[in-house]
């Protein structure tokens, strides 16, 4: 639908998702909520982020535990916010007391969300809110995805939101005259929403980075949703029919490339990027001799972090993709910086019972092109290619000539024991392959426990400590048939 000019009653509704610190990108947003304000008042617009904010990937987010985000969405002028995973699965529970609990001028809300074991949210988040803006009153309901799993072992209790909803839907739905739903739950749970509850107006999506430039329409429920990075900001002007009193909903997205930056939102990245590469620079190893990284094939740098991921699950197998490093490592002093730009991943080690032939599928996999050079998108990874499979626990040798499938001649434990295709292994790896990321047939393990809060990069600066581990990974896992006569 096309915008119409606005009424003194109308309310213009801005929204953004899924910005992963794209911090100029950022500054631009708040630049258009600061024009939007100027034009129809302070009191008429209505600005709202719907989660993944924050990008740990990014120094700025990095150097100050997310600081950095709330900075910039206090700059910018937001009225609420929900969390997204980034936010909530990449931050302790500490670490977002620090961040939201103190002085933020905007409403955090998230209603299937709480502490775990505990009947309250803490005093900075609420499950819903009213919010009257020219004269209309907005029920804000917010919602997050349900990592089950991964918000427990932060502390966190994440219900169902479809219940949550509803809940906070029969609350609100009496004092409010238009429900809007902050849903970081994905383009398929938004439908379902749609569909299946009533009494929800407008529902503003994240979490998949649909872009939907008009919105779609189930009954009396509007969807919308902004893509990724902060390339857009969703517009959605809303008014009260006056003989009905139901909502009128004019929405679209504008592109927000070719605007300038919001000026006090762009001092905040500058202000935190210098902050970031102070709090970053402490010097964690000095390394005698470099440590490169490859992609296509075994590299030091990649045994090390198989190396730790194996010894920091007390596994018998150590299993990551090379991809997961953008770099090697010269000789000298390595600080946190260097680790974080080189390892940048938010993603979490974890241990696995896994079958021996599928280890073995995902090995002669990691030997071809079309595995090696994939690309990956989303679970965490903020790499480019998937790469080939760096291991520590095993010895294997293979046949470059052989076909596709039956490249590997001979595997071996690192105590001398022969693989064996029919027993379990417990293998410490990555949360991404348990999404079915890349190297699928991973995804088969069973018994799976992940680590929370540490991200591989804290797994690779221990082992850059350790004489060794950098020893060690200087051995190589990989033979070929020929090397071995």
């Amino acid at each position: 639908m096309n915008e119409t000019n606005p009424t003194h009653s109308a309310v213009v509704l801005l929204h953004s998702n899924d910005i992963h610190s794209r911090l100029e990108n950022a500054a631009k947003i708040a630049s258009y909520i600061h024009q939007t304000r100027l034009q129809y008042g302070e009191e008429h617009v209505l600005a709202l982020d719907i989660g993944d904010h924050m990008d740990r990937a990014r120094l700025e987010t990095e150097g100050s535990d997310g600081e950095a985000n709330v900075e910039l969405l206090r700059a910018a002028g937001y009225d609420a916010i929900t969390l997204g995973n980034n936010e909530g699965l990449t931050l302790t529970a500490d670490q977002l007391d620090r961040v939201y609990g103190v002085g933020t001028s905007f409403l955090t809300i998230c209603a299937n969300l709480k502490r775990r074991g505990e009947t309250q949210r803490p005093p900075w988040m609420e499950a819903s809110a009213i919010v009257t803006k020219g004269g209309i009153r907005f029920g804000l309901i917010g919602a997050t995805a349900a990592y089950t799993e991964f918000y427990r072992l932060l502390d966190w209790d994440v219900e169902e939101p479809m219940d949550a909803i509803r809940e906070q839907v029969r609350a609100l739905r009496p004092q409010a005259d238009v429900i809007v739903l902050l849903s970081h739950l994905g383009i398929l749970y938004d439908r379902r929403i749609a569909v299946e509850l009533e009494g929800i107006d407008l529902i503003l999506g994240a979490h998949t980075h649909h872009l939907l430039e008009q919105p779609e329409v189930y009954g009396d429920t509007y969807v919308c949703a902004a893509g990724k990075f902060g390339e857009y900001v969703g517009r959605v002007e809303v008014s009260l029919n006056s003989s009905t009193s139901k909502p009128v909903i004019h929405a679209e997205c504008v592109p927000v490339l070719a605007l300038a930056e919001y000026a006090p939102a762009a001092a905040v990245t500058e202000r935190y990027l210098a902050s970031g590469k102070r709090q970053l620079g402490r010097v964690v190893a000095e390394l005698h001799e470099p440590l490169p990284a490859r992609a296509d094939q075994e590299s030091p740098l990649a045994n090390l972090l198989a190396y730790g991921l194996r010894r920091w699950t007390g596994a018998e197998i150590g299993l990551v993709n090379a991809g997961q490093l953008l770099g090697g490592l010269p000789a000298g002093e390595v600080t946190e910086g260097q680790i974080h730009a080189l390892c940048p991943s938010p993603i979490n080690p974890c241990r696995m019972r896994l079958g021996g032939r599928a280890l073995l599928r995902a090995l002669e996999e990691s030997l071809l092109p079309e595995f090696i050079d994939k690309p990956i998108k989303g679970f965490g990874f903020r790499g480019f290619v998937l790469g080939t499979l760096a291991v520590d626990g095993l010895d294997i040798q293979w046949d470059p000539s052989a076909p596709e499938g039956s490249k590997i001649t001979r595997m071996t434990l690192s105590d001398g024991r022969p693989f064996d295709l029919e027993r379990d292994y417990t293998v410490g790896t990555i949360d991404m392959f348990t999404f079915g990321a890349g190297y699928e047939s991973i995804k088969l393990g069973t018994e799976v426990r992940y680590y929370l809060p540490e991200f591989i990069r804290g797994v690779l600066a221990f082992q850059l400590q350790r004489e060794e581990a950098l020893l060690d990974c200087l051995r190589p896992r990989w033979t070929t048939d020929s090397d071995a006569l």
